[in-house]
């Protein structure tokens, strides 16, 4: 198991390839159970605390959506002893409220993604996690609280909304981002929702926020979007996402609170865990540890 040891991790979407703000930085490479991650894990201090950034989709963005390795990068994220986790993302709105270079603080999703695994079980064991809140309601309101504290220029915030997961890489038909919008999702993304997921099943709380880049392709007074236009965007959030990072960095580490999270396999594993196979017993021993 890794020596190094930090209490709070960050995934950086498109655009967020490094943070820097972090000093005494050191590079950490690892390999899993599932694989390598995305990149190394930079580790730095934040506010006064040691904390690990990731690329989502490695730091040249070599990665499709469909490519990430998100097991290996919410396991590699837990053997650091990661316990919160600040997710950024940029996404389109379904939502007209939902301007482009808003800020949301995600609470629900829904999956739209076609073959992604999602699961850390299987192999001879059983789990079914809750996932009726599917992130940190504790830790969204630290990040959402951050957002509004900071008062940034040309920025709403939303403090609840709906991220409508999709297979990518190609963006939505309009007949498909009309029927999104039916559903009442309000943002649309690519990556966050397998990573949700496999945060909880680490007993790890974990947060969004979700940086609207666009209109998806659904609003008629505004063209359609393209990477160019995606870009242009995300790059003026890109500071934004940055200073509310640290500032929630800095609350969260004031505040380091019990997540229901953080106890989400309590009861969620079906198999008898005698029964368990050596081989995967010994595979998911890092996320076992307290139950065996």
């Amino acid at each position: 198991m890794n020596e190094v040891k930090v209490k709070i991790g960050i995934i950086g979407g498109s655009g967020l390839y490094k943070m820097e703000v972090l000093k005494d930085v050191e590079e950490i490479k690892l390999d899993t159970p599932f694989g390598s991650p995305s990149d190394a894990f930079i580790v730095g201090t934040l506010e006064g605390t040691r904390v690990a950034f990731l690329p989502r989709h490695n730091r040249n963005h070599t990665l499709l959506p469909s490519e990430l390795p998100f097991r290996a990068n919410i396991y590699g994220m837990k053997s650091l002893g990661v316990e919160y986790l600040i997710s950024a993302s940029a996404v389109g709105s379904l939502n007209e409220v939902v301007k482009p270079l808003d800020l949301l603080v995600v609470d629900q999703f829904i999956d739209r993604t076609k073959g992604r695994i999602s699961t850390f079980f299987g192999e001879g064991i059983v789990a079914h996690i809750p996932f009726g809140n599917p992130t940190c309601p504790q830790l969204g309101k630290i990040l959402g609280d951050a957002v509004k504290s900071l008062n940034l220029e040309n920025v709403n915030l939303h403090r609840s909304g709906t991220y409508l997961c999709i297979e990518g890489p190609a963006f939505s038909t309009k007949a498909e981002s009309h029927l999104y919008r039916s559903w009442g999702a309000t943002v649309i993304g690519m990556t966050n929702l397998p990573e949700a997921k496999l945060a909880m099943e680490a007993e790890i709380a974990y947060a969004t926020l979700a940086l609207s880049t666009d209109y998806d392709c659904w609003h008629e007074e505004y063209e359609s979007v393209t990477v160019e236009m995606v870009l242009k965007n995300l790059n003026q959030n890109v500071d934004n996402a940055q200073k509310v990072i640290q500032e929630t960095v800095r609350r969260l580490n004031e505040n380091q609170f019990v997540s229901d999270s953080h106890s989400a396999l309590k009861n969620a594993i079906s198999t008898p865990l005698d029964k368990v196979p050596a081989v995967t017993k010994e595979k998911l021993g890092l996320l076992l540890q307290k139950y065996i």
